[in-house]
């Protein structure tokens, strides 16, 4: 199965805390590489996000942001330490008792005293979990996003695929006949030089010049791969990196079918091998 490796993907939630927004996006790498932006209340999630991309995804570069919004009534605000604020009160007044010249002690001043006034903590536990439900519904989206593309992908190599299966076959049947057109121009050639023909030499030529231009071996490498392909994209595994080397083996194939070539029929065919091979090539750099 076909999956790329460019997608992007969005959630959003709301609730009484307020509002959770999370947005992954991925591109083509050659390994898996995550990189993370959560707000500090959320950060030691970071470690469970990070395994749950590794067990779901093979390669990619993933971008995660995670942003957070608190409402104001989810803000608690400030809270008094009264038992303190009283017992610093009542030292006050006793101090101010023995004193000729008192001076008032007011609110602001027993507010400033260490401990008296405190931020409330919130409690985030609902928002972390409420958060990694999120993250992973933004991962099967993710996830769901980068099959469809691998699956607009997968008629591009079919018909390629098809076309140089076909390419192939169609070689393998002028093979003999290109032989036998050889075969004629030499001796028509020998024939026009007016020199005498000599069976015995021109049949050692002949076979000389099949032994270099045989490519059954090149011809049965190339269908050989061809399968493979075939093969590997019906896996349910990350094969991007399989169809990378199985495409330069295909080419290693066609290069070497050029170099034997003995027409330019052949010569022209090898080159729209190439062509087909380097299409594919081209998309298999975006798939995981």
């Amino acid at each position: 199965m076909i999956k790329s490796m460019t997608a992007f993907a969005r959630r959003d939630t709301q609730a009484d805390w307020g509002s959770l927004t999370c947005e992954i996006r991925t591109v083509n790498h050659r390994y898996l590489e995550p990189s993370l932006r959560l707000p500090d209340a959320l950060r030691d999630l970071e470690n469970d996000f990070r395994e749950q991309l590794r067990t779901q995804l093979r390669r990619g570069k993933v971008d995660v942001s995670l942003r957070l919004q608190l409402s104001e009534s989810a803000d608690q605000g400030l809270q008094v330490n009264e038992k303190l604020a009283g017992a610093l009160n009542e030292a006050a007044n006793r101090i101010n008792r023995m004193l000729d010249n008192p001076a008032h002690i007011n609110a602001i001043d027993i507010l400033r005293w260490p401990g008296v006034l405190t931020s409330a903590e919130q409690d985030l536990e609902p928002v972390k979990s409420v958060a990694q439900e999120v993250f992973s519904q933004t991962v099967e989206e993710l996830i769901a996003v980068r099959q469809r593309e691998g699956e607009r992908l997968q008629p591009l190599f079919e018909d390629r695929l098809t076309t140089l299966s076909a390419g192939i076959a169609e070689l393998r049947q002028r093979m003999p006949d290109l032989l036998s057109q050889q075969d004629k121009n030499l001796r028509d050639r020998i024939r026009a030089a007016g020199v005498e023909l000599d069976e015995e030499r021109l049949a050692q030529e002949m076979v000389m010049l099949a032994q270099k231009s045989d490519v059954a071996e090149e011809l049965d490498r190339l269908d050989a791969h061809v399968s493979e392909v075939r093969e590997t994209l019906a896996s349910d595994e990350a094969i991007g990196r399989r169809l990378d080397f199985l495409m330069q083996e295909l080419n290693r194939e066609a290069n070497t079918l050029s170099s034997k070539s003995i027409d330019a029929g052949v010569s022209r065919m090898a080159v729209d091998f190439k062509v087909l091979i380097e299409q594919m090539r081209e998309q298999i750099q975006n798939i995981e």
